[in-house]
């Protein structure tokens, strides 16, 4: 049980638990729960936490087959610009490992932007908190219960 998990049967949400076995070599981890779970790449979405000029953190969540795009969530963030936080900081602040961070139940809540393609899809995919574990559900659930806002975020 998962901090994320916690979150969604705390709020009675619908979502599923998707799991596999996570090869210990891989980095690559949306790209690797998408092809052992034979999920569609694009309903696969990979959190990110980033710094803000301004010392703050944001999350960009945006899918596994894309890029983030700093500028486009400083922007959304009302920053001017952002870089990757350091791994180090992203799991202390989230609680979580890499490969493993959720955008559900992190440890302090930072403000959080969901990449708008997630509206192309009735349900997408999103790290259930540890390596190995995927949550399906529907977009407009992970927007409430993350707090997020939608925006252009993603670079294919």
């Amino acid at each position: 049980m998962t901090p994320a998990i916690r979150v969604l049967e705390r709020d009675g949400a619908t979502f599923e638990l998707l799991s596999y076995e996570h090869d210990p070599r891989s980095a690559a981890y949306g790209e690797e729960a998408a092809s052992a779970l034979s999920l569609d790449p694009r309903s696969v979405f990979k959190t990110l936490v980033a710094q803000l000029d301004d010392g703050r953190l944001a999350v960009g969540i945006v899918p596994v087959t894309a890029q983030l795009v700093l500028k486009a969530l400083a922007k959304a963030a009302g920053a001017r610009r952002a870089n990757m936080a350091e791994a180090t900081e992203a799991e202390r602040v989230t609680g979580y490992v890499l490969g493993g961070i959720s955008p559900l139940g992190q440890k302090k809540h930072l403000p959080t932007f969901l990449d708008e393609s997630a509206e192309d899809f009735a349900e997408i995919h999103v790290s259930g908190g540890r390596r190995g574990l995927e949550i399906r559900l529907a977009p407009d659930i992970l927007v409430r219960l993350s707090n997020a806002r939608l925006a252009p975020l993603a670079r294919y």
